[in-house]
Formats: structure tokens, C-alpha cells, sequence
């Protein structure tokens, strides 16, 4: 099952959650980036109209995108929300969700292949991926375009380059160029998750030049990754600085603190 490292989720973060029971005043979901871990969706988080029957509007079994609302860490208790998700938020989770997945079961492949478990995958690759290039399957892709050389710079030990290698090459594709960042905001504001909503919104609502994509998703707060898909690696790269520029702007202005950290892919 894909999974997270840290055991229990951020506020604000976007999860992927299996409804297993309903009840009137809600339902309870199992988080399965957090190996099952029970969240709390409450009645009036289900949905922004009226909702008279909650199995109206889920049911039993449903896989879907939920946003973490409130967290109790000494409890280990969450409580989430569907009705807060944004179409866009949920486009970008599911891709991430699918990329992960993609991952995962390359880790698990080639575990099997040198007699390792899938939790000493994720600790000997997984997490040494997800740090260096700020994603599990990005660390992948960078594999698949430089070979080896960006396994071993993450940190990756011999024993698993050649059986990654040959599995990368079977399972992932590269059709563009991709180049990528981690931006770092943080404030003391009150609506400080409204704010730097704003900010990345209007960020995706730009225009980009035909061919290009643009996905911007947390990696867990305050962190957020943002990857720029396009034809020609200049004309990425041009963008994704002007983007840069403009939310280091925008956060100055609205009393954010902004950092930028550039990921090495390409």
C-alpha cells in the first residue's frame, strides 16, 4: 500500500481515504497513505449543499480525495473533509496518487529481486528519493533519462541501482521535458492557508504556451512541489523562473515567507 513516512498528516494536506462505515452524524475513513489510519469525516464536511442523507452522497467502499482539517497528535485522531476539496486539488492528488502507486510497485519489484521487504525498499530507496528529489517516481524518471549516476547521488547503495535501472526502463516513460522546485511558505497570518492558496492558485491560472503543463501539490506543509512539463528544457526553465519570481512577490507582499530549493531533474 503507498504510504507516507510521517505517521500521521498536516493540516490542509490532501489524502487519499476508503469510507468503511456511516453513520448519521458522519463517517469514519481509513487513510491509506497512513497504512489505514481511522479519520473522522464529519456529517456537515461532506458536502457544501443540505445534506439530508449522508449516504446520498457516500458510501461504504468509496475511494476518494479528502482534505485533513483538523489533526490531535496525542490522540492520533483526524478529522477530514470532502466537501472542501477542489475540483483542481482533487485532479492533482489522484496524479499524484497514481505516480506513487507506479512507484511503489517498482520498489516492490525490485525488492523481490534481491530478497529485500517492501518497508526496507521504501528506507533504502523510497525516502532517500522522496529527499533528494522531492518525490519517489521523480527520482525514477530522473533514473530513466541519466541512469544510474542519479540513483547513486541520492544515496541509493549498489546492490539496487542495477535492478531499479532495468525495471525503470520497463515502467517509465519520459515523453517531455521536466524540470522541478520545492517552494517553502510559511506565515504567522491567522488565514495563512487561505493566503498561500491564493498565491498557487493564481499561479495555476496563468496561461502556458501549447505543450506545456504545470502541477503545483503538497508534499506536506509547508512544503509544496511544483513540476513544469514542456517540449524544450530553455524554454522550462524561462517559466518556471518567471514563477519563481512571481510568488516570491506575491508572499513578500502578503507577509509570507517564501523560499525556493530547485530539484534536480530534467
Amino acid at each position: 500500500m503507498v504510504r507516507r513516512r510521517q505517521p500521521l498528516p498536516d493540516v490542509g494536506e490532501l489524502v487519499i481515504g476508503t469510507v468503511k462505515s456511516i453513520f448519521e452524524y458522519g463517517a469514519y475513513v481509513a487513510l491509506d497513505e497512513y497504512r489505514g489510519l481511522e479519520a473522522f469525516l464529519p456529517r456537515g464536511e461532506v458536502s457544501s449543499k443540505w445534506v439530508k442523507n449522508i449516504r446520498d452522497h457516500i458510501r461504504e467502499g468509496q475511494k476518494a480525495v479528502f482534505k485533513v482539517i483538523r489533526v490531535n497528535r496525542a490522540k492520533r485522531h483526524v478529522d477530514i473533509s470532502l466537501r472542501r476539496v477542489s475540483d483542481g486539488e482533487r485532479r492533482d492528488k489522484l496524479i499524484e496518487w497514481k505516480r506513487a502507486q507506479k512507484a511503489e510497485k517498482i520498489l516492490e519489484l525490485a525488492a523481490s529481486k534481491i530478497n529485500k521487504t517492501l518497508d526496507e525498499a521504501y528506507g533504502e530507496v523510497g525516502w532517500k528519493l522522496e529527499d533528494f528529489y522531492g518525490e519517489i517516481y521523480a527520482g525514477f524518471e530522473e533514473a530513466f533519462i541519466r541512469g544510474a549516476d542519479a540513483l547513486r547521488e541520492a544515496g541509493v547503495s549498489e546492490e539496487w541501482i542495477q535492478p531499479l535501472l532495468e525495471l525503470v526502463k520497463k515502467h517509465v516513460e519520459i515523453k517531455k521535458v521536466k524540470i522541478s522546485g520545492i517552494f517553502t511558505l510559511q506565515t504567522l497570518r491567522p488565514d495563512g492557508v487561505e493566503v498561500i492558496k491564493k498565491i498557487f492558485t493564481s499561479i495555476k491560472l496563468r496561461p502556458l504556451k501549447q505543450g506545456m503543463s504545470l502541477r503545483i501539490y503538497t508534499i506536506g506543509a509547508p512544503r509544496y512541489r511544483i513540476d513544469l512539463i514542456a517540449d524544450e528544457y530553455k524554454e522550462a526553465e524561462s517559466v518556471l523562473e518567471n514563477i519563481v519570481k512571481e510568488v516570491l512577490r506575491m508572499s513578500e507582499k502578503m507577509d509570507v515567507y517564501a523560499s525556493f530549493e530547485r530539484l534536480r531533474t530534467r
